[in-house]
């Protein structure tokens, strides 16, 4: 399977954290829509099926990530 580099990935991390807190703040149909599309494109970029997994495995790809550390598990 290719992987992104881990610079898109990053990005994507980035895109959605940034989303999801204007979401809660605003609830907008164009924000909650822009959202979904990073998410699928997380999970595309990744393999994985839901958004949870996909950023856990962004994460991983990460430098600096370490396979043994469990750290980037919790949420904020």
């Amino acid at each position: 399977m290719l992987m992104a580099h881990p610079a898109v990935l990053q990005n994507l991390i980035r895109q959605y954290e940034a989303l999801r807190l204007l979401h809660a703040e605003e609830g907008s149909e164009a924000v909650r829509q822009r959202m979904e599309d990073v998410a699928y494109t997380l999970c595309v970029s990744t393999g994985t099926r839901d958004v949870d997994a996909a950023l856990i495995a962004a994460r991983h790809r990460l430098p600096g990530a370490r396979p043994e550390d469990d750290s980037l598990l919790t949420t904020p």
